[in-house]
C-alpha cells in the first residue's frame, strides 16, 4: 500500500526524543500513520518502543518533538480534552489485562463509561454482543477472564479496545505468549478488524511472521530512531545488516 504525500496521516510524530539520565531512548524519532493502514514497528528489547506509546497516549512527557492524534497536538491539550481523545484509541494489551473480578461481558462495559453518552441496557448489551460477534466469542459473554484460554482472553482483550469504535487501534505484541496456531488466528482477526471497522493500527511486534502478514508498512526503530521504512518485503531484502538482523 502506498500513500501519497498529499493525503494527511492520522496519526503523526516528529523529532520525538525522551532520555532517562544518561539513557537516551528516543534521539528524534519520526513516523506517520495513515487512515485504514496496519504500521507494524519492530525494535529490539530496550529500543524504545513502549516509552514511544506512552509518549504517545500521554502517559509520560516527552524531552522534545510534536505528537499529533487526528490533527490534535497532544502537548497542548488539557487533561479533559486529552481523555476526550483517548476514546478514539483502541489499546490492546501485551497481556491482555483483563479485569479478573469482572465477568466479559463486565469487561466489555467498563470503557462505555469513559463516553459522555449515556447507553440504555438495551443499546449497551446489543453493543457488547455485536463486537463479542466480532471476535467470534459470543457464548463466552458471561464467562470470568479464568475460564478463558490465552487465546480467548486475547480475543475478549480486543473485543474491550473495539467496543467505542476507535479510529485508531494500538496493538502492544499482539502474538506474545500464544501457540503458533492462536498467534495466527489473532493475526487473522486484526485482519478482518482493520477490513470491518477501517481501523488504522499501530502494532508492535517481535513477531515476524506478523509483521509479515498483517503490516502494509513497518518502521525499525533502531538507535532510537526512525532507521528504515518500508514495506516488510523490500526490508527483508535489504542489505544492510542493522536490517538484516531482524530478518533471520
Amino acid at each position: 500500500m502506498k500513500y501519497s504525500n498529499n493525503i494527511a496521516p492520522i496519526l503523526k510524530i516528529e523529532n520525538l526524543k525522551k532520555s532517562f539520565g544518561n539513557n537516551h531512548v528516543l534521539n528524534g524519532f519520526n513516523m506517520m500513520l495513515f487512515e485504514g493502514e496496519n504500521l507494524v514497528i519492530m525494535g529490539k528489547s530496550g529500543s524504545g518502543k513502549s516509552v514511544m506509546i506512552k509518549c504517545l497516549v500521554g502517559l509520560i512527557q516527552p524531552d522534545e518533538g510534536i505528537i499529533e492524534i487526528m490533527g490534535k497536538n497532544i502537548t497542548n491539550l488539557n487533561q479533559y480534552e486529552l481523555d476526550d481523545l483517548r476514546i478514539e484509541i483502541g489499546f490492546l494489551f501485551q497481556g491482555s489485562a483483563l479485569y479478573d473480578s469482572m465477568t466479559v461481558r463486565e469487561n466489555l462495559e467498563f470503557p462505555l463509561r469513559k463516553r459522555k453518552k449515556k447507553y440504555s441496557k438495551e443499546d449497551k448489551d446489543k453493543l457488547v454482543l455485536e463486537t463479542l460477534e466480532s471476535v467470534g466469542l459470543a457464548n463466552a459473554i458471561d464467562l470470568m477472564p479464568d475460564e478463558l484460554s490465552g487465546g480467548m482472553k486475547r480475543r475478549v482483550a480486543l473485543a474491550r479496545a473495539l467496543i467505542l469504535r476507535p479510529k485508531i487501534i494500538i496493538y502492544d505484541e499482539p502474538t506474545t505468549g500464544l501457540d503458533p496456531i492462536t498467534a495466527k488466528e489473532i493475526i487473522v482477526l486484526m485482519k478482518v478488524i482493520q477490513k470491518k471497522y477501517g481501523t488504522s493500527a499501530l502494532i508492535i511486534t517481535h513477531d515476524v511472521d506478523c509483521a509479515r502478514v498483517i503490516s502494509n508498512r513497518m518502521i525499525l526503530l533502531i538507535d532510537g530512531i526512525n532507521y528504515a521504512e518500508d514495506t516488510f518485503e523490500n526490508l527483508s531484502l535489504s542489505k544492510d545488516k542493522k536490517i538484516q538482523a531482524f530478518f533471520k
